[in-house]
């Protein structure tokens, strides 16, 4: 298809692809659909990392805490709606229809395992509706408006409602990602692992779902679940960097001071 010029073949599919060949490992950190089947077989076969999509700064994040929360609590989030208005390019990009549908994706699938794994308050196939709406403003420039409101059923069909405001300095929440997202993954290009002493050295698998805390729509190797609960994201991570210099997984457990000495 590169080859080829097809025009469904993306430009940062063509960035990835490019970085791949040159043995270095690309992340996504925009919703567009760049990592798609045949890039993740390249980068498999080249032994390269991959990581994607869109970095998960303010909204989204407060959103994977909040309704992780909600639904753990037994409180059944009925409605989710988000609306936010910016004035810089990634906003710009955004009034595109096309765009905004992958903003839209990536901004939506953040409470799926969330609700799918909490079959007592969600029956198959239900799901809270979940809107998203994205505005172009000029004038406020960086100065992005996140407004959210949570509408969830409680004890006797009441009803409860959150509402939550936020206004920030969108790329400098963005920023710093880019920094912890490039440091995470220098180091696992030197990483490696084996199974036995007569194993051989092995690097992870190319597509990096380490880095999952800090993307909302995380991509993960083939038949693997994704996780969007943001403590279970650093849980994650911080059990595995501490495997890397022989500490055991923290488990929150505390048994030494829940039982009898």
């Amino acid at each position: 298809s590169i080859a080829n010029g097809h025009s469904e073949v993306s430009p940062s599919t063509l960035f990835a692809v490019a970085s791949i060949l040159e043995g270095a490992p690309f992340i996504n950190g925009s919703p567009q659909n760049t990592l798609v089947p045949g890039v993740i077989e390249l980068a498999e076969r080249e032994h390269t990392f991959v990581g994607g999509d869109d970095f998960k700064s303010g909204q989204t994040k407060i959103k994977s805490v909040l309704a992780e929360f909600l639904v753990n609590a037994g409180i059944k989030p009925l409605a989710i709606t988000s609306y936010n208005h910016l004035g810089n390019n990634d906003g710009c990009n955004l009034s595109a229809p096309a765009q905004f549908r992958s903003k839209e994706i990536s901004k939506s699938s953040v409470v799926d395992d969330m609700v799918g794994a909490n079959h007592l308050l969600y029956k198959k196939g239900e799901h809270p509706d979940h809107t998203i709406v994205i505005k172009y403003v000029p004038s406020v420039g960086d100065s992005k408006r996140a407004m959210d409101e949570y509408v969830s059923e409680i004890f006797m069909g009441g009803l409860n409602t959150i509402s939550l405001y936020n206004t920030c300095e969108d790329s400098l929440l963005a920023s710093p990602l880019i920094i912890d997202l490039f440091m995470m993954t220098e180091l696992m290009t030197r990483v490696t692992y084996r199974q036995g002493d007569d194993a051989e050295w092995l690097p992870f698998h190319s597509v990096l779902s380490i880095l999952s805390y800090m993307l909302k729509a995380p991509v993960v190797a083939p038949n693997t679940p994704v996780v969007n609960a943001l403590a279970k994201q650093r849980m994650a991570m911080e059990n595995i960097l501490r495997a890397f210099v022989g500490l055991p997984p923290n488990n929150e457990m505390m048994l030494e001071h829940k039982a009898f000495h």
